[in-house]
């Protein structure tokens, strides 16, 4: 059986429990994870890559923000091309401030995909070579030398080839650089010599010493210090013949071997087993290969028969000696890479007690007895467990446990389980093909035990369902072809009456030749995982069993370390490895949130949040937009027109007295119309209002839309057709919070709106001030950007990359977005840069880091100097693909626009899906903790559990609101603009209260928050039906179970991981020019 991906909850892969609220984010209206934006892909696409492109901005000051709503501004569509492809004239030589080149050359991208010359103008200069920018802690013993650009060969398929990533060792990418051939494109194609490569080359930047901003204080980290062994580590190869791909059968075999032969022939040692080709041990065995015969007996089913006996053929053969005297030095800071391969035999180690005792899951260990089991419906149950993982840090190894929670198969009879499953009794009516479907899929795969045999207990895979009824089964009984029925054999052979002759029969085992099974004789065997997706219900089950207090999450954090005694683990023992058993207790210091600035028509001009919260009470927004042509649709029938007219009224009210400036009356008439006809009607709606507006030259502004609460593909149908067809923003809101009217609710609304038509809510006072070190001083654009994969089981969808960049400066609050398909499960963003033939105008570059850099400089006048990019969504594994790939797309991207253009970049990695937890010191330290109990925002740590020598920091900038929160963890793969310790934690600590959709300061920066919103929009424009689902693989909002993927001509998925992508369909222009994600 091809077990599908596991089911990820938002608590990255098992659900963690931690829901960060967010006032407005709650308010917002519309579904939990909101939109985004697609961009045009292939030859023509990028639209603003070329010359047409987003219109000037009015310079800050009062209404009409971005777009120029109230004049000045670009009409819908966008601006007459200024000048050729290559963007605007500012951007070729000879125009504005030239940096100066630095360093040695930079390779280029094979395959035709290089920068090449400028259109229609000379061949250029090499594009510069940009060294990292590291300090070089010459007093620990670190070297650092450039590294060389380019990324591996292997890479530069398109997006349509390419797969998921594989993790490389640094060895492996080192050589890949080597084997880059480097040209130069354009019409003087001569060899670019690459700087010779070494190891020290991948180094990522260090540490530039720690933070000193921010008041001091003490946090408890899940981080459980352990200490490195002195021991002579050896491994082996293991081979056993015949080759088996269970690993609980490898185990039993070597269980077998180890209990057999441990005395005699293995030097009394006990060696630590990966359940597939290696071993591992503390100091050598007596010998360098050695065969072994060993026999399994299958485990007694109670038939009292003869049990199958198997034998098997073990080679263990010596490999290598892992080397723990590097990861000493490593640990110290003395040397460069962690060495994987010893950390990788002390994970082993501590994992081969658990595996044996619990059921493993990733690097989760489950079992019914670390908790109670809950329901979650539908036939599934929840087990407790906890995550487990050994890590380099500052203090040394360190071990991080924290709870976790999957969910599992209940071992019911089938009957119970279908009951569940359908939810009614499923006597009572005969049962539909789509009731056979959803019990088919549900149970292909898992294993089952007989109950018709009193003690035999033999146990089958179920492959699939029968066509037919139990009743209509029959099959041969001899070699005549004599024929039984099923229903008269169970009643012959065992004296089994069948009561369900109606049902079909389970088959099991072999497809080619299955087995017929009456589903009342079978029970689910117990502890399989469910690895398929969760419904909503079962999610919000899960959650509410994961959701802990950090006091009680911190208690049982330590009730399991107290339980898994590794102090009496015998393989720790053999290994030397000794565990802490108290919490490791860190320094941490609290940043103070920044002054927000409003508008200086309201009675409060500024405001300084309390505990990472605030309101709009006596705020005006910075910016206020303006809507003067609006139209409201209403698709909820329990909505009577009276109530809808009331409900638009108050939420115009709430828009004026926010700031904005918004018409009290609609255009037309609010109209009532039926979900099932949500295209008509919208373009119907759109035609009869634009009929009244264009003799006046007027745009209509905004569209009210006021859903049913469950609405199926309805969110998802409408944001398609307004932002890829209509070329409208949208506002949604669901009937309960029309009825409700909450004046809470209004203004968070107000507050998504107001981006959505081009205004600012708010912006740091010191963005103003110009006071933000290294935003401030110089043009500053930031970057955020994330790539959503689909759910487990949907084996060809595509993964959505979106990138957004900021569009003005000095506030940096405004983000336009762009959007791309690509390659299933493709974690590197394809379309960042890119090449193409043109009939007319021969090769032709473009993408989204050149299209919103074009943006950026129309928007705001001026050339981004300086360039921020947050990654969000990025293992650490794949730290080095991720930074070689898109590093090179930023710089192709900036030497397409103008020769010799290359800001300084800063790349930094955001992840949410670690498992680290803090804790206040004391719990009952009123000033240590919020009103949930966890520690306070604008917590950071960047010692002690942190990387040994590379500039990373845990940020905890949100406020809980239930569960235990996690902070972000921040990993700066590439500094050239130097930042300090405390500039780069104070900066991604204030952008996080500028998070337009609430007044709260959000879990991470909101560049990367909103390259998950935009990711989340274009997965409606290519599957509208999933638009209660949420990204379970790399994001941060995740985790709303949905109902499937969008067939019809829309539908995107195509048979085969490299079959072609179908692009996204594209962004109007002026969708594309605000927030429209929000």
């Amino acid at each position: 059986m091809v077990r599908k991906r596991r089911t990820e909850l938002p608590g990255g892969g098992e659900s963690s429990g931690s829901q960060e609220g967010s006032g407005g984010r709650g308010g917002g209206a519309q579904h939990p994870h909101a939109q985004q934006q697609p961009q045009q892909q292939q030859g023509v696409g990028y639209q603003g890559g070329g010359g047409r492109g987003w219109g000037p901005q009015s310079q800050y000051g009062g209404r009409g923000g971005y777009g120029g709503r109230s004049g000045g501004g670009a009409q819908r569509g966008g601006m007459t091309s200024q000048q050729g492809y290559g963007g605007p004239p500012e951007y070729h030589q000879g125009r504005g401030t030239q940096q100066q080149p630095r360093g040695g050359p930079l390779p280029q991208r094979r395959g035709g995909r290089g920068v090449g010359p400028a259109a229609s103008g000379p061949s250029r200069p090499p594009v510069p070579e940009l060294h990292q920018a590291t300090q070089a802690l010459h007093q620990a013993g670190v070297t650092t030398q450039p590294m060389p650009y380019g990324k591996p060969a292997e890479m530069h398929a398109e997006a349509s080839s390419s797969s998921r990533l594989p993790e490389q060792s640094h060895s492996e990418v080192t050589q890949q650089f080597q084997q880059l051939s480097v040209q130069q494109e354009g019409p003087s194609s001569q060899e670019i010599q690459p700087v010779a490569p070494s190891s020290k080359s991948m180094r990522f930047p260090l540490r530039p010493g720690k933070g000193s901003t921010g008041t001091r204080c003490i946090v408890k980290a899940n981080h459980f210090f352990a200490e490195l062994p002195d021991k002579d580590l050896h491994q082996y190869d293991v081979s056993i013949t015949p080759e088996v791909t269970a690993r609980v059968v490898n185990r039993a075999v070597m269980e077998q071997l180890v209990k057999l032969y441990r005395e005699s022939h293995l030097g009394k040692r006990l060696p630590a087993y990966d359940g597939r080709k290696s071993l591992y041990t503390a100091g050598p065995l007596p010998f360098i290969s050695k065969e072994f015969k060993i026999s399994l007996i299958d485990d007694d089913d109670g038939s009292g028969g003869a049990r199958r006996e198997r034998e098997f053929k073990v080679v263990i053969k010596l490999a290598a000696r892992a080397d723990l005297h590097h990861l000493g030095l490593f640990l110290q800071g003395r040397q460069a890479d962690a060495p994987q391969e010893a950390l990788q035999v002390l994970d082993i180690v501590l994992r081969e007690l658990p595996t044996s005792r619990y059921c493993p899951v990733g690097r989760s260990f489950y079992s019914p007895y670390l908790g109670r089991r809950r329901p979650l419906g539908e036939g599934l149950e929840s087990w407790r467990g906890f995550y487990q993982s050994i890590r380099p840090t500052q203090m040394g190894l360190s071990l991080n446990i924290d709870m976790s929670s999957t969910a599992f198969i209940e071992p019911l009879p089938v009957i119970d389980f279908v009951t569940q499953l359908l939810n009614r009794d499923v006597s009572s009516r005969p049962l539909s093909d789509a009731d056979r479907v959803k019990i088919k899929k549900a149970l292909r795969g898992v294993k089952v035990e007989v109950t018709h045999r009193g003690n035999m207990r033999r146990k089958y895979r179920i492959s699939g369902l029968t066509s037919q009824a139990t009743r209509e089964l029959t099959f041969p009984v001899d070699q005549r072809g004599t024929m039984k029925s099923v229903v008269e054999y169970f009643q012959e052979t065992y004296g089994f009456v069948i009561q369900h002759t109606q049902w079909p029969c389970l088959q099991v085992g072999n497809p080619q030749r299955p087995n017929y099974l009456p589903m009342e004789v079978c029970k689910i065997v117990e502890g399989q995982r469910y690895s398929k997706r969760l419904n909503e219900r079962q999610i919000t089950a899960l959650l509410k069993v994961t959701c802990q207090r950090p006091q009680e999450r911190e208690s049982d954090i330590l009730k399991t370390v107290h339980h898994n005694a590794y102090a009496n683990d015998p393989y720790a023992e053999e290994f030397g490895i000794k565990i802490s058993e108290e919490l490791a207790s860190v320094e941490a210091r609290i940043l103070p949130a920044p002054w927000l600035k409003y508008h200086d028509t309201g009675r409060e001009k500024d405001c300084l949040p309390q505990v990472g919260q605030w309101n709009m009470m006596n705020k005006k927004m910075v910016n206020g937009g303006t809507v003067n042509n609006w139209i409201c649709i209403n698709f909820s029938r329990n909505v009577q027109d009276n109530i809808a007219h009331n409900f638009c009224s108050a939420l115009a009210d709430m828009c004026n007295t926010s700031g904005m400036a918004f018409n009290p009356a609609p255009i037309l008439p609010p109209l009532s119309a039926r979900p099932d006809q949500v295209e008509r009607v919208l373009k119907a709606r759109f035609h009869d209002a634009m009929t009244k507006l264009q003799p006046r030259s007027k745009e209509l502004d905004l569209l009210i839309v006021i859903l049913p609460d469950n609405n199926g593909s309805l969110y998802g149908d409408l944001k398609r057709i307004c932002e890829t067809d209509l070329g409208i923003v949208s506002q949604c809101c669901l009937t309960k919070h029309v009825y409700k009217m909450n004046r809470q609710y209004l203004a968070n609304v107000a507050l998504k709106i107001n981006v959505k038509v081009g205004g600012r809510n708010t912006v740091l006072v010191d963005a103003l001030s110009r006071r933000i070190p290294l935003v401030s001083d110089r043009p500053t654009i930031i970057f955020g950007a994330d790539v959503t994969h689909p759910h487990p089981g949907e084996d060809s969808s595509p993964s959505i990359a979106a990138v957004v960049a900021s569009q003005d400066w000095p506030e940096v609050t405004k983000y336009a977005g762009l959007v791309c398909a690509q390659a299933h499960r493709q974690e590197l963003i394809q379309d960042l840069f890119k090449t193409w033939q043109d009939p007319v105008r021969g090769t032709v570059s473009g993408g989204m880091i050149k299209e919103l850099l074009i943006s950026f400089r129309r928007a705001t006048g001026q050339k981004p100097q300086r360039i921020i990019f947050y990654r969000d969504g990025v293992s650490e594994g794949q730290f080095y693909q991720v930074l070689l790939f898109e590093l090179d797309a930023i710089r192709m991207a900036c030497a397409a626009l103008e020769p010799n253009y290359q800001p300084p970049v800063t790349f930094v990695v955001v992840q949410k899906r670690h498992h680290t937890r803090l804790f206040a010191n004391n719990h009952n330290d009123r000033h240590a903790v919020d009103k949930s109990g966890n520690i306070l925002p604008g917590t950071v740590v960047d010692s002690k559990i942190c990387h040994p020598t590379e500039f990373d920091f845990y940020l905890c900038s949100h406020a809980g609101i239930q569960g235990t929160s996690r902070p972000a963890h921040y990993h700066v793969l590439w500094d050239e603009n130097k930042f300090t310790a405390d500039g780069l934690q104070s900066l991604t600590n204030n952008l996080c209260y500028t998070y337009a959709r609430c007044t709260r300061s959000v879990s991470i920066v909101p560049p990367a928050y909103y390259a998950h919103l935009a990711a989340f929009r274009a997965r409606f424009y290519m599957e509208p039906e999933t638009s209660d689902s949420g990204s379970m693989t790399s994001g941060v909002a995740a985790g709303r179970g949905g109902i499937g993927i969008g067939a019809g001509p829309r539908s995107t998925r195509v048979p085969g991981a490299n079959a072609v992508v179908r692009p996204l369909p594209a962004l109007k222009e002026n969708v594309k020019r605000v927030m429209f994600y929000c």
